[in-house]
């Protein structure tokens, strides 16, 4: 049983062009909000969702030679967090992806390794030495954040059965997590 009042369930990026008939929908991404809600409702110390927030001609974008389809504009719908999410345990919102110029998987820093999002600074103003993770998508987002979370000395686990990812064979990143120390957990 963890000790929830030191640790966090992180919300990776469920929003509304991440589901389907989103923009850039991850296959089956609807079907981790039940289990979402129920984390969420588990008496962690802070619930903290992430949001891409990009600005409109953003560097991820392929009209400007990026690898994704317009995606999460800020304020757009697209970026709403779904009805069926569950707000009421959040405590923070974390957005990321705010520079045209720079990419954010990570909940922690953006893509240049170096511009934080605040989310390390939040958590240890919290006392929280212990990260759940769960998220859209498992293979971008959700595994940057898990990565970043251990080198910010943070003991992580990811919630699977609330991930989804894009790519449908996973096996190879589970193992890669598993061996820099990440906890998989179903």
């Amino acid at each position: 049983m963890p000790d929830f009042q030191h640790s966090a369930l992180i919300i990776v990026d469920v929003q509304n062009d991440f589901l389907p008939h989103g923009a850039l929908a991850v296959p089956r991404g609807d079907e981790i909000i039940a289990q979402v809600n129920a984390l969420s409702h588990l008496g962690f110390g802070a619930v903290i969702a992430t949001q891409d927030w990009h600005p409109a001609n953003h560097c991820s974008f392929a009209p400007q030679g990026g690898p994704w389809p317009e995606h999460c504009v800020a304020a757009s719908s697209g970026a709403d967090f779904p009805k069926s999410l569950d707000l009421s345990p959040i405590s923070h919102i974390i957005h990321k992806g705010m520079a045209q110029n720079r990419d954010s998987y990570s909940a922690f820093f953006d893509n240049d390794r170096v511009t934080s999002t605040g989310l390390n600074a939040l958590l240890s103003g919290l006392s929280i030495n212990h990260v759940v993770i769960c998220g859209l998508a498992l293979d971008f987002c959700v595994a940057a954040t898990a990565e970043d979370a251990m080198r910010c000395g943070f003991r992580t686990d990811i919630a699977l059965e609330a991930c989804r990812g894009i790519n449908a064979d996973q096996s190879a990143l589970l193992q890669t997590l598993r061996s820099n120390g990440i906890t998989l957990s179903d």
